[in-house]
């Protein structure tokens, strides 16, 4: 890998850039703190603190992800996850799976509900369609798929509506390894009031059940 594609990898993953940026202003801070001790404690303090903030950074995004945990940072573009409406049954469907007709940014497509899925997962053909945004620090991440391992651009849905529950800036990621498939996650599910199965129907319920426009 020559220079140009380094720069190239680093620009996508900016959380790693931001990383190695601190470990090379900390070294060079050591180095100078002989000749130019102030300037050196300067430099090297530089590079702690974007050592930090990367560390920092990767560990609340990954909550986010995750988790019902939400980490929001507007000045970054990183709006806060919402999940509100109503109560929504969905009835199982003859392959023994729940699917469900869902909006995305206004695109209706089929989702299938599973509850095994840490993350929402778009295919690449419904992505384009409801222009979804692509994430604010453009993460990617390594997915196992039937087809085996391969890599996914994070991505954020403003709107999705499934039946009468309304997600806003959810966080997805678009799979080109799913096929047409495209799948409800956890990280939606965490953040309603509860979930459950009952019988052939799986309930979907909000916090503070409201109607939405």
């Amino acid at each position: 890998m020559d220079f140009p594609q380094i720069l190239n990898f680093l620009a996508g993953q900016p959380l790693l850039a931001l990383a190695l940026a601190g470990i090379v202003a900390s070294m060079l801070g050591g180095l100078l703190r002989r000749p130019a001790p102030m300037l050196g404690g300067f430099v090297r303090g530089l590079g702690n603190l974007g050592l930090l903030a990367a560390m920092l950074l990767t560990i609340a995004q990954v909550a986010r992800l995750t988790t019902g945990a939400d980490f929001a940072l507007p000045q970054l573009g990183i709006e806060r996850q919402s999940v509100e409406g109503g109560e929504t049954r969905v009835p199982m469907q003859r392959d023994g799976h729940f699917w469900i007709t869902a909006s995305v940014n206004g695109v209706e497509r089929q989702f299938l509900v599973d509850t095994g899925a840490t993350l929402t997962a778009i295919s690449p053909a419904t992505a384009t369609a409801a222009e979804l945004k692509t994430n604010t620090l453009n993460r990617s991440v390594l997915m196992k798929t039937a087809n085996g391992t391969v890599k996914a651009q994070l991505a954020t849905i403003d709107e999705l509506r499934i039946g009468n529950i309304v997600a806003r800036e959810l966080d997805a990621v678009v799979a080109p390894g799913i096929g047409e498939t495209n799948v409800i996650g956890m990280n939606l599910l965490s953040r309603l009031a509860s979930w459950r199965v009952e019988g052939r129907t799986l309930i979907l319920v909000p916090h503070h059940p409201q109607n939405v426009s």
